[in-house]
């Protein structure tokens, strides 16, 4: 592996966590949205990441170094299937005919927590860009003295 093909490593694991950031942040924002149908209710979304093998890094002409992998790819978002939380409140305005209400299946706590480590995997990947750019400076100074 050479030390450039680690900005794209880097790069698309900065990728993956900032999609995941915007989808923990829209859980977040939906949490308390109150609903009167099971369809119409608001289902917590969750990325899927999956590592790029570096055979089609180097059929794209990003380097030829075999390995086990070369950074990650999102395949998507899917919602999730747990179970929404259905509450009684007739007075709510949007009770359904028996009174319950329904509210996404999000745990504010849980996204909490994603938020975060997807926060600081994010910094991690930003540093792991800073010190190979050092690194590269480096290299170019060596000749220099």
């Amino acid at each position: 592996m050479s030390l450039g093909s680690i900005f794209d490593i880097a790069g698309s694991g900065m990728n993956a966590q900032s999609l995941r950031l915007n989808t923990t942040a829209s859980n977040i924002a939906n949490a308390e949205t109150a609903s009167s149908s099971v369809e119409t209710t608001y289902r917590a979304r969750k990325p899927v990441f999956a590592a790029i093998q570096q055979e089609m890094l180097a059929a794209q002409g990003f380097g030829g170094a075999s390995g086990p992998g070369a950074g990650v790819r999102v395949e998507g978002v899917v919602e999730s299937e747990a179970e929404l939380q259905m509450r009684y409140e007739p007075n709510h305005p949007a009770a359904n005919e028996d009174g319950y209400v329904f509210y996404p299946n999000v745990n504010v706590v849980e996204e909490m927590a994603d938020m975060m480590s997807s926060s600081r995997s994010f910094q991690m990947n930003i540093d792991v860009m800073n010190t190979a750019k050092s690194m590269m400076q480096r290299i170019l100074t060596l000749g220099q003295q």
